[in-house]
């Protein structure tokens, strides 16, 4: 179950300690490849030396967890600007873009 104060368990404790029964395996796996798709993008961005402790981890509850590690001010400054300008492009190609509720249709 999870935690009222944490419903999307980001903040659990790490699996240290494995338990029996828990789908350990299968949520590092997705932490793993969710790390690496970032990993690759900070790469193009230049950013893959200023996240030194990205990494993939699980929870207690075998829940997949991708670590940014400690980031310095400036690295996370420009992380949040490109992660902005990303969304923004994105708003923007759905407001013009052919697959809007209102275009004509081909």
């Amino acid at each position: 179950m999870a935690d009222p104060i944490d419903p999307r368990r980001v903040v659990a404790r790490r699996a240290e300690d494995l338990t029996e029964a828990r789908p350990y395996v299968r949520g590092w796996g997705q932490a793993k490849r969710a790390a690496e798709a970032l990993a690759e993008q900070l790469r193009s961005a230049g950013l893959e030396a200023d996240v030194p402790g990205l990494k993939a981890d699980v929870s207690i509850f075998g829940d997949g967890l991708v670590c940014l590690g400690a980031l310095r001010p400036d690295a996370a400054e420009l992380l949040a600007r490109l992660v902005a300008t990303g969304l923004t492009s994105e708003m923007a190609e759905r407001a013009t873009g052919p697959n809007r509720p209102d275009a004509p249709a081909a």
